[in-house]
């Protein structure tokens, strides 16, 4: 089950949430999320990093230490997280075991959790922080490829709204991230398909197919994010759920349909379309 029958986050619904950056204080002991989907997640990630590694993952050389030292953060998490066991290997909840080493930190890290994780740095000869490294197994159209060694400006270019007078504050923002004090977001879309992995070029989106569908799927990036203590280095966690829009509450239908409603019109083209937007809109309109 990649898709959930109820949806756990609806960042939507909250105003302190509802618009970017929508930021708050997160417990260490909540950092990781566990839900109804796991296993079968956990099954496809297997597969993401067994057939598709060049896709979905990828490093630069500086990312080896802060890698090594999230996968000892998270190892240790998990070896106190109710049904899992490490001894010598890691079994997880679905019974299956993962070596501890053998392979990459991130490499690893993608079949340890449901969260992917990016890693960013910042020179010290730079303004902004580079991606060196991630796991990105479930990626909403776009392309880990065309993203990595980019600075924060350059990966969200063509992202509506983030533009010169945004991308300082951000930048800001990274650079005031302290250890020991992780932070949470989560962001949200609309999509027709439940599928997770959706790995898609700049050149490749400009061509998709933008033709309303009929069914519709809310799906949430709970993003978390914490400074490493001895590397410095900045990690993104990005825990993705799907749920149909028909198994959503109907306060939070009645809630995403006020926000797509709301939805500026460059959002919307930057989404899918207007046609796109508008068919989600009917959709849910329908359901309320």
């Amino acid at each position: 089950m990649t898709t959930l029958s109820y949806a756990p986050f609806a960042p939507y619904m909250d105003p302190k949430t509802a618009h970017p950056p929508g930021v708050r204080p997160l417990d260490m002991a909540d950092w990781l999320h566990r839900d109804e989907a796991y296993a079968e997640q956990m099954a496809y990630r297997d597969q993401l990093i067994d057939q598709d590694r060049d896709v979905v993952f990828a490093v630069e050389e500086e990312a080896a230490g802060p890698a090594g030292e999230l996968f000892d953060m998270v190892k240790d998490q998990l070896a106190t997280s109710p049904g899992h066991h490490v001894n010598g290997d890691l079994t997880r909840p679905d019974g299956v075991a993962v070596p501890l080493t053998g392979d990459h930190p991130l490499a690893l890290l993608a079949r340890m959790t449901q969260e992917d994780w990016c890693i960013l740095w910042k020179p010290e000869d730079e303004d902004e922080h580079v991606l060196i490294g991630a796991a990105l197994l479930f990626p909403s159209r776009w392309s880990l490829a065309e993203k990595m060694g980019k600075p924060l400006i350059a990966i969200h270019q063509r992202v509506p709204q983030y533009d010169e007078s945004l991308a300082p504050r951000v930048q800001r923002f990274f650079d005031a991230i302290q250890p020991g004090r992780a932070l949470v977001r989560a962001n949200w879309l609309v999509h027709t398909t439940p599928e997770l992995h959706q790995p898609l070029t700049e050149a490749a989106k400009a061509k998709r197919d933008r033709e309303p569908k009929d069914r519709h799927y809310l799906r949430v990036e709970r993003q978390t994010l914490i400074r490493l203590p001895h590397s410095g280095a900045v990690v993104f966690g990005i825990k993705t759920v799907v749920t149909a829009t028909e198994d959503l509450t109907i306060e939070q239908r009645v809630g995403l349909l006020k926000a797509m409603e709301d939805t500026p019109d460059t959002i919307a083209d930057y989404h899918g379309g207007r046609a796109y937007h508008a068919a989600a809109i009917a959709a849910l309109k329908a359901l309320v």
